[in-house]
């Protein structure tokens, strides 16, 4: 087992998770077994909790952990299912520590940093990359170099380099080159500044990538090799591009996939980067364009629906057309500004979200929608609107709403679930994680996957209420897709539609950039068509 650890430096939201995803990416490609994980120095025991306008999404696992949005990146560049253990938080490893010492376990010592919270740190590094049955485990550090809330999980990595040694591990260090505005002069020192700061926590970076607007020239390159005691062409360049896809290759073009290999002794065989290749190159050559609204409530950061964004795109690349997001705030939609708002766009997305802020300016959307017929997809929080719009406009129940908006409606045609009814804790308790679901042949959805069984992943507390099934049959709604077991709803679409679409699982989580997920390459497939008519 080999172990890359992915440190920044200068400044926060330098792009460590694309730098790890990269790196993943090219060693995944020369045929090496890889898995990236991702340590948070926040003490929240996981990002189910945290507010999106701080952490963007929060992206789900298939078995159920509320991660970092890293982890998407993670998985679509590297094409693999990654699980809880992929996602490590301070919180996490002092709730572990003090249950243990709860329950006796250190045997009378006094509980400290060192060794007791730096020894769970290392064993939930090792247990990921043991679990996995890989050849090589990338860990990126959340946070600075630095940082207060950083410093136990940069011990651990240095005592990690000792109890391995050197042909097992390697350090990799992402700094900023920034371009002083009205000067072309990229300066350094911020950068030599934190490989010092590293450099006083005993690592020693290997290699040193630097996050700029352009190219570092020869000069600068040897100056940064020649203070932060590397050679020179372990300086890899990652200049800010438009396309986050095209970063791997940027890498390869300096043989960085080679020089890793050299640095772990792992044999090396050039990578097979085609098909990503032809991807990147088709990003930049789409024929067509159509505009798709993205409605929410969190569209000032649009971080928060990033792998939604990534799945149009996906999607927007297979078809050869290349999807504008036209983002619109929910709280600002009413009954007299909808032809203003959505008169030039070919397709209305409703994504995930939670509470009362904006829903009815999601209800007003989706109905503008179904009467425009204009394609819509529902996720999540998406399908519940489309089951109430329904409801109100078509089924005639006055008020109809979900328990989530209205605890007293008297149409409850979404109801919280039963087994969340009596839960206290707010984390980790939702509807988390892959469920299987039945899919109804004749069915839009069916049209899409052209599979009768498949596994979603979720996120959610409330549900479709059974009670109102028959009545939503009789007025025309198709339940496509109902969860063996619970008999749940997972999948509802109007017949009479082409695409007017609602699920309760979260397919952004899946898809891929070679591999777009059925249903958004469905719903993109019909708004082209919407363009096109």
């Amino acid at each position: 087992m080999k172990y890359i650890f992915i440190t920044g430096g200068v400044v926060s939201g330098i792009g460590k998770g694309i730098v790890a995803a990269s790196l993943g990416k090219l060693l995944k490609s020369c045929g090496i077994k890889v898995s990236i994980q991702k340590l948070d120095p926040y003490l929240n025991v996981d990002a189910g909790t945290m507010s999106p306008y701080q952490h963007g999404e929060v992206f789900v696992t298939e078995d159920g952990a509320e991660t970092d949005l890293d982890l998407g990146h993670y998985e679509r560049f590297i094409d693999e299912n990654l699980t809880r253990c992929c996602n490590v938080t301070t919180g996490e490893i002092y709730s572990s520590v003090i249950k243990k010492e709860r329950h006796g376990e250190y045997l009378g010592k006094t509980v400290q940093v060192v060794p007791h919270i730096i020894n769970e740190i290392k064993e939930n590094i090792f247990k990921a990359g043991e679990r996995s049955k890989i050849d090589v485990a990338i860990v990126e550090i959340g946070g600075t170099v630095g940082d207060i809330e950083s410093q136990p999980f940069i011990e651990a990595i240095r005592q990690i380099y000792l109890d391995l040694g050197r042909e097992s591990v390697m350090y990799v260090h992402v700094t900023l080159v920034p371009l002083i505005p009205n000067s072309k002069d990229q300066k350094s020192k911020p950068t030599q500044h934190s490989v010092k700061e590293l450099l006083s926590f005993g690592i020693q970076p290997d290699i040193i990538i630097c996050r700029s607007d352009s190219l570092l020239d020869g000069d600068l390159r040897r100056k940064i090799g020649l203070f932060c005691n590397i050679s020179s062409d372990l300086v890899i360049d990652n200049p800010n591009i438009s396309n986050l896809y095209e970063i791997p290759l940027v890498f390869e073009k300096q043989n960085l996939s080679q020089k890793v290999c050299k640095r772990l002794r792992l044999k090396y065989i050039k990578p097979d980067l085609e098909l990503w290749r032809t991807f990147c190159v088709r990003v930049t050559n789409l024929k067509k364009k159509i505009i798709i609204a993205l409605v929410g409530k969190y569209v000032s950061f649009p971080d928060a629906y990033l792998s939604v964004c990534e799945a149009l795109k996906h999607a927007g690349v297979y078809l050869d057309v290349l999807v504008e997001i036209k983002w619109i705030n929910s709280d600002y939609i009413s009954q007299e500004n909808t032809k203003d708002l959505f008169g030039d766009v070919c397709g209305i997305l409703i994504p995930g979200g939670f509470g009362i802020r904006g829903f009815l300016g999601n209800v007003i959307a989706a109905k503008y929608a179904r009467e425009n017929n204009i394609p819509f997809f529902g996720i999540c929080l998406g399908l519940q609107v489309m089951i109430v719009e329904f409801a109100r406009n078509v089924m005639k129940l006055k008020n109809a709403n979900s328990t989530e908006v209205d605890s007293e409606t008297a149409y409850p045609v979404i109801d919280i679930m039963e087994n969340q009814k009596n839960e206290q804790n707010m984390g980790g308790t939702m509807r988390l994680g892959g469920f299987p679901c039945e899919v109804l042949r004749n069915s839009r959805a069916f049209d899409a996957y052209r599979e009768t069984q498949i596994i979603e992943r979720h996120r959610h507390r409330y549900e479709f209420n059974n009670t109102y099934y028959e009545d939503f049959v009789f007025y025309g709604m198709v339940f496509s897709g109902i969860s063996p077991n619970e008999k749940l709803v997972e999948i509802a679409e109007l017949k009479e539609r082409p695409w007017h679409v609602g699920v309760q699982f979260h397919p952004e989580f899946k898809t891929r950039p070679n591999r777009p997920h059925p249903l958004f390459l469905g719903f993109v497939k019909q708004s082209l068509v919407f363009f096109d008519s």
